[in-house]
């Protein structure tokens, strides 16, 4: 099969379709603006070397492709920690509920290792050798026969087949293309909310579970703290330990040493002085990521516009197509949505290639 396939965007969706099109026979080259693999999916280590998801994190059983592709891979999973006493703030001058998660809840799972687990797996299957880094695309241009792929470091890559993974409100932002994209498509494109791109997450890592000692679950739900949600991170072998969760967009004004000041000072109020006791803290603004953030005049709810029917065409004659997780009309925005993504994507390429 000498079709030549080039994907933009080593994030999950991009990096699974390169798998799925190498499990067939067909090689794939990815072309990645950042200087890393994973897109929205990012785990770090702390200080004692604990993992802490930065991006995608948490997803359940009903997310059956994802939980399917990570067997496959075999990934191991964990069911996040929730046992003891969650805590629940209405307002910050009324002391804040004490109650239990229900057993019957649906859990939610992590990925054994971290998130990044399934990028490095993949990566790994698909070869690093075909992975292009730092390589941000600036121009598509179709040709008779094929399209040049021209990236702002002034290399040109050519293709017989390109897939794009980029957020669709971005890409028709950095992305100039000849001929242009229709007008319809552009519209929706424009106005396709990207999930996680005013996200704020955080994690503080501390050397002990206090919380869990003191039959806490290390959630917190408030509707008045810049900390509007956070759960227990430890880890899959339980020995290393974090708090993990979201803050408030509000704080991106703060320096981080600010940052880390406010959250500490939060956490104080729910769990004590033992809060103060960490070994770590680690924030993402994920609107400063420019390759995942994209600014736009009107506010778009979320998953405004994921899975658009538009989304399911093809464009300049079968030759370039739109994927990733805001592509799919069930579960975009979520890991499950890029893999659904990936799965159709993969099979549309397949067909197209052994058909020609």
């Amino acid at each position: 099969m000498t079709k030549k396939v080039i994907i933009i965007g080593a994030g999950l969706s991009g990096l699974s379709i390169a798998y799925l099109l190498k499990k067939r026979g067909i090689n794939v080259h990815i072309i990645e603006a950042r200087n890393r693999i994973g897109g929205r999916i990012e785990t770090i280590k702390g200080n004692q070397n604990s993992p802490m998801e930065m991006g995608a994190t948490w997803f359940g059983k009903k997310h059956q492709n994802l939980v399917a592709f990570l067997e496959e891979l075999e990934i191991g999973i964990f069911q996040q920690f929730i046992s003891g006493t969650t805590f629940f703030e209405t307002m910050s001058f009324i002391p804040p509920q004490k109650f239990e998660v229900p057993e019957s809840e649906e859990p939610s799972f992590r990925i054994q290792g971290g998130t990044s687990s399934i990028i490095l797996k993949l990566a790994d299957k698909i070869g690093l050798e075909n992975i292009s880094l730092g390589q941000p695309v600036s121009n598509l241009e179709k040709k008779e026969n094929y399209i040049s792929i021209y990236t702002t470091e002034g290399n040109i890559f050519e293709a017989d087949l390109v897939i794009s993974t980029i957020p669709a409100k971005l890409f028709v932002q950095s992305v100039n293309c000849s001929p242009t994209l229709p007008k319809n498509a552009i519209k929706i494109f424009k106005n396709t909310q990207i999930w996680m791109e005013s996200s704020v997450k955080f994690a503080v890592e501390y050397a002990s579970p206090f919380w869990r000692e003191k039959g806490l679950s290390g959630a917190i739900f408030s509707q008045s703290s810049l900390i509007p949600e956070m759960y227990d991170h430890t880890n899959y072998e339980k020995n290393k330990f974090a708090l993990k969760g979201f803050l408030n967009g509000t704080i991106v004004q703060y320096s981080k040493e600010d940052r880390e000041k406010m959250v500490i000072e939060n956490l104080r109020k729910f769990f004590g002085k033992d809060a103060e006791n960490h070994v770590g803290y680690f924030d993402k603004i994920w609107e400063n990521e420019k390759f995942t953030f994209s600014p736009t005049i009107n506010f778009l709810p979320s998953h405004y516009n994921n899975g658009h029917t538009i989304y399911q065409n093809s464009f300049w004659n079968n030759s370039f197509f739109m994927a990733g997780t805001e592509t799919v009309s069930h579960f975009g925005g979520y890991m499950e949505g890029a893999i659904k993504s990936a799965l159709s994507t993969s099979e549309k390429i397949y067909n197209i290639i052994i058909t020609k």
